[in-house]
C-alpha cells in the first residue's frame, strides 16, 4: 500500500505540528470523592476541557507505564529499576496507538516501503492529535499496551486467528493481541446446556460484559410456551429464559461494568410468545408502579420493618423496584418483516409458527399485533423495530447465513457470531466556513487511511469466542463512519430539516462507504479477497450495484434496482445541478459521490473486497466529546447555548460555535451578526440603555450602570455584578436579597433581613423598575437563547437554527420527528450497517403517532429505529416543563383581609387627540402604577390605580417548638465550604427551626447562612409548608457551587440549594425518589423523615408541586402539576404513572387537562389483570393562568435528550441519550457501545 502524505510532510515530527500545554484534570465520584487527579497533563493547546477530561481520565494507562524525565530518559529507582506509573501526555496515547498499528501492518506487509509505513503513523497521529477521526474506546483502552511499554499478564479465555489460514488457537497472554472490538452478535440454539445453547449464551455474554462490550442476539429459535419438549412435558417458553438472562446481565453489571443495556435482545414477529415479548416491558413498569404504591400502603410495622432492613421501594432506576422486575438490561428490538407490513396494510391475520413442528401455535388480526407494538413503545419506549427484509435485501454474503441480530445500539448487522470495531470522522474539520466548500480530497484520503486502520485491527485482534475469531477473520466486518454532520450543516447555513440538507447527507455518506469500498478492494488486490467472498461474490456485486444506483439518483419506481421491495431514497441531482446547494463545491461533492461508487464496482469486480462491510453511524459518545463534537453521529445539535467547561473548574455560558458561521454564510454583515448574536446570548453587561416603564428603549442615554451607581452601588459593587452574569439564566438572580450590597438595601429602604426571609423579594422591582423594564433588561442582558423573535434575521432562513428541542424560554420551533426519518433515509442507501439514532417525541404524541414514525421508517428503507416518547418511562429523572408556579407579579404584597369578595375598580379612560380616540379598560393591582397613553402625542403618564383584592384565608398563629426538643445535625461540604445543619423538631418530628454554622466563622457566607436559617425558622413556625420552601429555595443558582460529599446530591448549585434538597430528601417523602441522581445501598440509608397529617398547618395558596394531604394520609408527593383522585390508591399513586400522558399544547391555558384511562383497559393492553391493584383511576389537571414556566436554560437544553437517561456510573450526573446509548456531558462517559 502507497500512501501520500497530505497533512503531514516527510521527516517532520508530527508531534511538533501541534502546540502543547499542561493542564489539570480532575474528575469526582458523585460523593465529591475524587476519582483520580492528574496536574501535569501534557494535552494539545486547541483541545476543550472536556476533551482533557475524557482522555486523561477514560484513555490514559494508569499503571506500568515508564515514566521519563524532563530530557525523555526513563526514571530509575535506588534499585535500577525503571519507574512506572500512568500515561501523562497524549502523546503517549497517540504513539501507542498510531505505533501499533503501523506495527502490525509492517509485520504482514500492509505497507510498501518503509516510507509508507511512517507516513501511516504520521498521518494517522496528526489526525488524532487534531481531533479530525477517532477509533472506538476499546482501541483506546487496549492498544498498544504490549507493542509501546511491554505491558502483559495472564490469558483471559480470548481466541486468534493466524492471519493466511485463519487457523484459530487460544492466546497465550492478555495483551499482546489487543480486544479493538466494541460490538458483537451472537447467536443461540434451542438447547438448555449445550455448547451454543442457552446457558452457554450467558456465560458468553458474561465474558463480552466483563471487558465493557455489547452483544445482541435473535432468540427466535427458542421454543414457545407450552411447546412439547423431547421428554414429553411442556416448555416454559421464551420469557421465562429472556428472564434469566436479564438478571444476569444485572448481576454484572452491579458488579462493576460501565455500561446499561449493553445488550440487544431481538425477536422474529410471528414467534408464539410475540404479544408476551411486545409486552414485556410494559407489564414490568406497571409491577414497578404497584410496588411502590404498595409501599405506600404499610402498616406502621410494615414500615418500620422495612426501614430496618433498609428497603426502599420506589421510582428510581438503579433502586430495588427496577431491581426486581426483568426485562431492564437489553433493549429490545422485534424483526418485522415486509410479509407482516403487508399484512397490516390488508387487515390480514397473522400466523404464529411454533418452532418445535413448524404448525400454527396461534392466528390473530396482523393490526392488532401492530396496535399492541406501538401501544407499548408509546408507554415504555420499548420494544424498538428492525426491518428484517430490508435489511437482508441489502446483505452482502447471505450465503453465510440470515442478518438475524444487532449489537445494542442497532448500528452493526450482520452474521451471528461476528464483531465489530469501529471509528468516526469528524466532518467539522473538512469544512472551511470562510470559503464554504468542503475538503474533498482530504475527506477520501482520511477515509482511505481510516479503513486500513480498522482492517489491520481485524489482523492483531483477539476475540472472546472461538466462533467470533473464526467469523470475523473470514468476514473481516469494519464500522466506519462519521459525526458532527449536524453542526457541519449549521455551519454552511443549510437546514438540517431540508432537502438541501438531506442531500449534502446523502453525498458525504455515499463518498463514505464508496471510497471505503473501493479501499477495501485495492486492499483485497494486495492482500486478498475476504474468505467467505467466493460464495458470495455476486450477491455482494448486486449490492454495490444498487448502492451506486441510488448515489446515481436511480428514481424509487424505477425497474432497475435488484431484488428490493424497498427501495431506496437516492441522492437528489435535481438540487446539485440546479445550485440550490449552498456549498462553493456543491458540484465537485456530486462528481465525487459518484465516483468512489464508479470506483468501488470497477475494482470490487475486479480485485473482489477485503471486508464485507465497511461503514456504521455509531452514536460517537465517547469519541465525540474526545473530537470536541457539537454533534454525534446524523443527529442535530440540541441547542443554541450551552455551557463551556473551564479549565479552573466551573462553566461559562456561550453560544454554539456553529452560530457565528451560520449567520455569516446566510450572507448578513459582521454588525448584523453581532447584534444577532447579542440577541441569543444577550450583553452580558450592565452598559445597556434603561428602557422606559413600558419596556421599550427610547433612546435615553440612561444606562443600567448608571441607573444602579445612582442607587447606591459601588465601583466594586458594578464589577462583581457584571462578573456573575456569564452564569445567570436570568436577571433577577443577580438582585437576590443575598446578592444585593448592603449599603444598597437600606438606600432603597429594605430591611435586609426582612428581605432575606421573603421568598418572593424581587430586588429589580425594590430598586423602582418596572415588570416590563425587567422583561426586557432580561431579554437584553441574558439573552434569549433562541434567534426566533430577532427581527434582524430573515423568516426563511430560521429553520437553519432549527435544533432538536426548543430553544430558550421564548423559542417554539424544533426539528420535527418526521425530519430526523428523512435524514436518516438520505444516509441509509449508502452505509454497510445501519444507524444508531432515537427519535425524540414529544410528551403529547399519540399511540397512532409512534405507528407514523415506524410506518414511515419502514416505507423509507431504514433498517432500524427506536423512539423515546418524553415521559414515557417511571424512571425518567427529568422533565421537560418546570412545575413553578406562575404567580401575577401584581399580585406581589397585597394586603389580604377576612372579606368573603372579590372586588375590582375599572378605570375607564377616553384619551383624546388630534389623531385619535383610545378607549380601554385597565386592571391593575393596589399600590401599583399604570401607565397610559397621555392626550399628548407620543407620550407616557404614570396614574395610580386600585384593585381592591379581598380573600378568604385564616390568619396564621406561630407554633412554637418545646423548650426541649430533639434535633437532627448535618455536616455538609460544598465545593470545599463546609458547615453543620441543625434542624430542630416538633414532637410529630416535623422540622421547626434551621440552624446554618458554617466552619469559617465570621465569614460573609456565615452571615448569610445564619439570616437564612433564621428566616426559615421563622417560616417553618407559622406554618409555612416545608414543601414549599424546597420548591422555592431548590436550584438556585450562585456561588459558591460545586461537588459535594454527599451522595444524593453529588452537585450543588449554591449552599441554598443544597440545603434545601437535603431538607426536601430528610423530611418530604417521596422527594429521595424524584430527585437523588442514584441511590445503592449507602443512600437507603437516609430515609425521609415520617410527617404525620396531623397537626398540619393552615393551608395557604402554595405551588402545585405537592399535593394537600389526604384525610388521613401521611404528606407525600403528588403527581407533578396535578391533584389526584384515585380509588383503592393515595396521593402520587398508580394513576399518576400509568394513565395516558399530559397533554400540555399551550402552557399558558386556564382550563382544565384531563385525561381518563381505566386500569382495566390497561390490563387488556397488556394482559394482565390489574383489578388487584385499582378498580379505576382519574388524573385530573389544573391549571391557572400561566402554571407552567420554561425550565432554566441548561434544562430545556438537555432535558428532552435526558428522557430516561440514568446518572452517569462515573460522577453521578445524569447522562443524554446518544444515539440509542447515553453519554455524560460532566465527564465524558459513555454508557454505550463506542
Amino acid at each position: 500500500m502507497k500512501i501520500t502524505p497530505r497533512f503531514t510532510r516527510p521527516g517532520q515530527d508530527v508531534f511538533s505540528t501541534v502546540e502543547w500545554s499542561t493542564r489539570t484534570s480532575r474528575i469526582s465520584n458523585s460523593d465529591g470523592s475524587t476519582v483520580f487527579e492528574m496536574n501535569d497533563a501534557e494535552i494539545p493547546a486547541s483541545w476543550s476541557q472536556l476533551a482533557t477530561d475524557i482522555v486523561v481520565s477514560k484513555y490514559f494507562r494508569k499503571a506500568g507505564v515508564p515514566q521519563v524525565d524532563a530530557t525523555g530518559k526513563n526514571k530509575v529507582d535506588a534499585s535500577g529499576k525503571t519507574v512506572l506509573g500512568p500515561e501523562r501526555s497524549v502523546k503517549q496515547v497517540v504513539h501507542r496507538l498510531a505505533g501499533c498499528w503501523k506495527h502490525w501492518g509492517e509485520k504482514f506487509g500492509y505497507f510498501s516501503t518503509p516510507q509508507d509505513a511512517q507516513a501511516f503513523y504520521n498521518e494517522i497521529s496528526w489526525m488524532l492529535l487534531n481531533q479530525v477521526a477517532a477509533p472506538n474506546s476499546p482501541q483506546w483502552f487496549n492498544t498498544g499496551l504490549h507493542w509501546a511499554y511491554g505491558i502483559n499478564g495472564p490469558a483471559q479465555g480470548h481466541w486468534i486467528a493466524e492471519h493466511d489460514t485463519g487457523a484459530v488457537s487460544l492466546a497465550t497472554d492478555a495483551y499482546s493481541h489487543p480486544q479493538p472490538h466494541a460490538c458483537f452478535i451472537q447467536s443461540v440454539r434451542d438447547d438448555l446446556v449445550g455448547d451454543g445453547g442457552i446457558m452457554d449464551l450467558w456465560t458468553r455474554e458474561a465474558r463480552l460484559f466483563k471487558y465493557g462490550s455489547g452483544t445482541g442476539t435473535n432468540f427466535s429459535q427458542l421454543r414457545g410456551d407450552n411447546e412439547p419438549l423431547s421428554g414429553g412435558g411442556k416448555s416454559s417458553g421464551l420469557m421465562s429464559f429472556l428472564k434469566i438472562g436479564d438478571r444476569a446481565a444485572g448481576a454484572i453489571k452491579s458488579g462493576g461494568t460501565t455500561r446499561r443495556a449493553a445488550k440487544m435482545v431481538c425477536l422474529d414477529v410471528n414467534h408464539p410468545d410475540i404479544e408476551a415479548f411486545v409486552n414485556w416491558k410494559v407489564r414490568e413498569e406497571l409491577k414497578v408502579a404497584a410496588l411502590v404504591e404498595g409501599a405506600k400502603k404499610f402498616t406502621p410495622e410494615q414500615a418500620e420493618i422495612a426501614k430496618r432492613l433498609k428497603l426502599k421501594l420506589d421510582f428510581d432506576f438503579n433502586g430495588e423496584c427496577y431491581q426486581t422486575v426483568s426485562g431492564q438490561n437489553s433493549n429490545n428490538s422485534i424483526r418485522l418483516s415486509d410479509e407482516f407490513m403487508n399484512a397490516v396494510d390488508t387487515n390480514a391475520q397473522w400466523d404464529l409458527i411454533q418452532r418445535t413442528d413448524g404448525k400454527i401455535s396461534k392466528t390473530l388480526p396482523a393490526r392488532e399485533l401492530w396496535q399492541q407494538i406501538n401501544f407499548a413503545a408509546w408507554q415504555c419506549a420499548d420494544p424498538g423495530l428492525q426491518y428484517d427484509s430490508t435489511i437482508n435485501a441489502w446483505h452482502t454474503c447471505p450465503a453465510g447465513g440470515r442478518i438475524n441480530a444487532s449489537n445494542p445500539c442497532s448500528e452493526y448487522m450482520f452474521l451471528d457470531n461476528t464483531a465489530c470495531n469501529l471509528a468516526s470522522i469528524n466532518l467539522l474539520k473538512f469544512y472551511n466556513s470562510e470559503t464554504r466548500a468542503f475538503d474533498l480530497e482530504g475527506y477520501e484520503h482520511a477515509i482511505n487511511l481510516w479503513t486500513s486502520v480498522l482492517e489491520i485491527s481485524v489482523m492483531m485482534a483477539a476475540f472472546p469466542s472461538k466462533e467470533i475469531a473464526e467469523l470475523s477473520w473470514k468476514y473481516r466486518t469494519l464500522g466506519l463512519g462519521y459525526a458532527n454532520l449536524g453542526a457541519m450543516l449549521m455551519q454552511a447555513g443549510i437546514p438540517y430539516d431540508s432537502d438541501q440538507g438531506r442531500a449534502v447527507c446523502a453525498a458525504l455518506s455515499a463518498i463514505l462507504t464508496g471510497r471505503s469500498y473501493a479501499a477495501s478492494a485495492l486492499l483485497a488486490a494486495e492482500h486478498g479477497a475476504f474468505a467467505g467472498y467466493g460464495e458470495n461474490r455476486e450477491s455482494m456485486l448486486r449490492v454495490i450495484r444498487n448502492h451506486r444506483r441510488a448515489a446515481y439518483g436511480v428514481d424509487r419506481a424505477a425497474n432497475e434496482w435488484e431484488t428490493l421491495d424497498i427501495r431506496p431514497v437516492s441522492i437528489d441531482h435535481t438540487l446539485f445541478k440546479a445550485g440550490k446547494v449552498s456549498l462553493s463545491n456543491a458540484s465537485d461533492l456530486l462528481a465525487r459521490s459518484l465516483a468512489c461508487w464508479d470506483d468501488a464496482l470497477l475494482f470490487g469486480t475486479k480485485f473482489g473486497f477485503r471486508n464485507a462491510q465497511v461503514t456504521v453511524i455509531a452514536p460517537t459518545g465517547t469519541i465525540g466529546l474526545l473530537m470536541d463534537c457539537d454533534t454525534t453521529g446524523v443527529e442535530p445539535d440540541f441547542a443554541l447555548t450551552k455551557f463551556k467547561k473551564l479549565a479552573g473548574g466551573g462553566y461559562f455560558k456561550i453560544a454554539n460555535q456553529s452560530l457565528r458561521p451560520a449567520i455569516k454564510a446566510l450572507g448578513y454583515n459582521d454588525e448584523i451578526s453581532d447584534r444577532i448574536m447579542t440577541h441569543v446570548i444577550g450583553t452580558l453587561s450592565i452598559d445597556t440603555a434603561l428602557p422606559s416603564v413600558t419596556g421599550e428603549i427610547n433612546g435615553d442615554s440612561t444606562t443600567l450602570r448608571e441607573y444602579l451607581s445612582a442607587k447606591g452601588y459601588t465601583g466594586d459593587d458594578l464589577v462583581a455584578l457584571e462578573n456573575q452574569l456569564p452564569m445567570m439564566f436570568e436577571l433577577g438572580f443577580a438582585f437576590s436579597a443575598w446578592s444585593m450590597p448592603q449599603q444598597v438595601l437600606e438606600n432603597i429602604g429594605v430591611n435586609a433581613d426582612a428581605a432575606k426571609n421573603d421568598p418572593k423579594f424581587n430586588g429589580l422591582r425594590k430598586l423602582g423598575l418596572k415588570k416590563k423594564q425587567i422583561e426586557t433588561l432580561n431579554r437584553l442582558i441574558c439573552g434569549t437563547q433562541t434567534v426566533e423573535g430577532t427581527p434582524l434575521l430573515k423568516a426563511e432562513h430560521l429553520p437553519v437554527f432549527d435544533c432538536a428541542n426548543k430553544c430558550g424560554a421564548t423559542g417554539t420551533r424544533f426539528i420535527r420527528p418526521d425530519g430526523h426519518i428523512h435524514m436518516m433515509a438520505a444516509a441509509q442507501p449508502f452505509i454497510s450497517g445501519a444507524i444508531s439514532k432515537t427519535i425524540n417525541l414529544p410528551a403529547e404524541a399519540t399511540v397512532s403517532d409512534v405507528g407514523a414514525s415506524y410506518r414511515l421508517s419502514w416505507e423509507l428503507g431504514l433498517k432500524a429505529n427506536a423512539l423515546y416518547r418524553d415521559g414515557s418511562k417511571l424512571s425518567q429523572p427529568l422533565n421537560t416543563k418546570t412545575d413553578v408556579e406562575q404567580e401575577d407579579e401584581d399580585m406581589d404584597g397585597l394586603q389580604l383581609t377576612e372579606s368573603t369578595s372579590i372586588t375590582t375598580t375599572v378605570i375607564h379612560e377616553t384619551l383624546s387627540s388630534s389623531t385619535q380616540t383610545i378607549d380601554r379598560v385597565i386592571e391593575v393591582a393596589a399600590t401599583e402604577s399604570v401607565v397610559v397613553p397621555s392626550s399628548t402625542k407620543g407620550e407616557f403618564v404614570e396614574r395610580v390605580v386600585e384593585r381592591v383584592v379581598e380573600r378568604i384565608i385564616e390568619r396564621p398563629l406561630r407554633r412554637r417548638l418545646p423548650e426541649t426538643r430533639g434535633s437532627i445535625t448535618h455536616k455538609f461540604n460544598v465545593a470545599g465550604h463546609e458547615g453543620y445543619l441543625i434542624v430542630g423538631l416538633y414532637e410529630d418530628g416535623r422540622p421547626g427551626e434551621l440552624f446554618i454554622t458554617m466552619a469559617k466563622e465570621g465569614s460573609t457566607i456565615g452571615g448569610l447562612m445564619d439570616s437564612l436559617g433564621t428566616a426559615i425558622s421563622v417560616a417553618l413556625q407559622y406554618g409555612v409548608p416545608v414543601e414549599s420552601l424546597v420548591t422555592k429555595f431548590a436550584h438556585q443558582r450562585f456561588e459558591p457551587m460545586g461537588m459535594t460529599t454527599n451522595l444524593e446530591i453529588p452537585f450543588a448549585k449554591s449552599l441554598v440549594d443544597y440545603i434545601f434538597r437535603w431538607m426536601g430528601m430528610q423530611f418530604i417523602n417521596g422527594y429521595r425518589e424524584q430527585n437523588s441522581p442514584r441511590r445503592g445501598a449507602a443512600a437507603a440509608s437516609y430515609p425521609a423523615q415520617d410527617v404525620p397529617a396531623s397537626g398540619a398547618s393552615n393551608s395557604v395558596k402554595e405551588d402545585t408541586q405537592w399535593s394537600q394531604r389526604m384525610e388521613g394520609a401521611a404528606n407525600q408527593p403528588a403527581n407533578r402539576f396535578s391533584t389526584t383522585e384515585a380509588t383503592g390508591i393515595g396521593s402520587s399513586g398508580l394513576a399518576d404513572q400509568v394513565s395516558a400522558p399530559n397533554i400540555f399544547k399551550d402552557s399558558a391555558k386556564t382550563d382544565a387537562v384531563l385525561n381518563r384511562m381505566s386500569v382495566e383497559d390497561l390490563g387488556r393492553l397488556t394482559g394482565e389483570s390489574l383489578a388487584g391493584v385499582a378498580s379505576s383511576v382519574t388524573i385530573k389537571e389544573e391549571f391557572t393562568s400561566g402554571v407552567l414556566q420554561s425550565a432554566s436554560v441548561l434544562d430545556q437544553s438537555n432535558a428532552q435528550l435526558m428522557g430516561d437517561a440514568p446518572a452517569c456510573d462515573v460522577c453521578g450526573a445524569i447522562t443524554v441519550r446518544n444515539g440509542t446509548c447515553y453519554r455524560c456531558l460532566n465527564c465524558g462517559n459513555s454508557m454505550g457501545c463506542s
